[in-house]
């Protein structure tokens, strides 16, 4: 089925999930609450998956009264069988949920790494394989992956992130190439440092591994080669996120879609 372009000289739509399930991983917190916030208010049920019971009970809360729904999901994202099966039957996917270790190669733990490509790269793949039968049967679906500037670039101390990322930038160019006779659109979002609680957790690990105070990080590390002075808004990133979803974003594919503040423009 070929999507039906937006007309030239119309005015982009606003975007309308309704009657689309969308799932949403790492939903609790920061990027992903307000991923699942921003799709319940264009209309989508959206399955709002995580391991912090009272965080998704909290943001069921926050989205009584959404023209969509929100559908908690306790889980656990190493069971990749079940991350797999969860991802049956949805319209649009956003593989967000991530971790962060800053230390030095020799000094990182191998588990932990093991941990951060099975959530960040493996898990996102079984998403994806969950739910392309339902996007392809009918012709029509939406994965964006939550990347980051460090799915482009690379920053000493943060291996496992760094590799997890590039290699969701890989998985989703081959998910845009294979999807596009399907319908199916996957693309990167690639924000720069984000005001979640996963960045303000490693301003300590910043500070001991670059040497400097915990109140120089955010403008000597954090914000060292980003043109625009400032950390970006959850909701920033969700505004992204809904563009590729809309019928204005049709033939957007394969792409990353950096919200850098000029990080990449060096």
């Amino acid at each position: 089925m070929t999507p039906t372009p937006t007309p030239a000289g119309a005015l982009a739509p606003s975007l309308d999930l309704g009657g689309r399930t969308a799932l949403v991983t790492g939903a609790a917190g920061g990027i992903g609450r307000a991923c699942v916030l921003r799709l319940a208010v264009a209309g989508a049920k959206v399955r709002a998956v995580d391991r912090d019971a009272a965080g998704l009970e909290s943001l069921a809360e926050r989205a009584a009264g959404l023209p969509g729904t929100v559908e908690p999901r306790v889980l656990d994202l190493t069971d990749l069988d079940a991350a797999e099966q969860a991802a049956a039957g949805t319209d649009v996917l956003v593989n967000n949920a991530g971790l962060q270790l800053v230390r030095p190669i020799e000094d990182f733990p191998p588990d932990v790494f093991h941990t951060v490509l099975t959530v960040m790269l493996e898990a996102p793949f079984r998403l994806i394989r969950g739910a392309l039968p339902h996007m392809y049967g009918q012709g029509w679906g939406r994965i964006v992956n939550i990347s980051s500037v460090h799915g482009l670039r690379a920053s000493p101390f943060k291996a496992a992130y760094v590799a997890a990322k590039h290699g969701l930038e890989g998985l989703s160019k081959t998910a845009a190439l294979e999807g596009a006779p399907h319908g199916v659109t996957s693309n990167c979002v690639n924000p720069a440092y984000v005001r979640t609680p996963l960045v303000e957790k490693q301003l300590a690990d910043q500070a001991h591994a670059h040497g400097v105070p915990a109140e120089r990080v955010l403008s000597e590390v954090l914000l060292q080669d980003s043109a625009v002075k400032r950390l970006i808004e959850p909701e920033e990133v969700a505004e992204a996120v809904g563009y590729l979803c809309g019928p204005q974003a049709s033939f957007v594919t394969g792409t990353s879609l950096v919200l850098d503040g000029g990080w990449t423009a060096h």
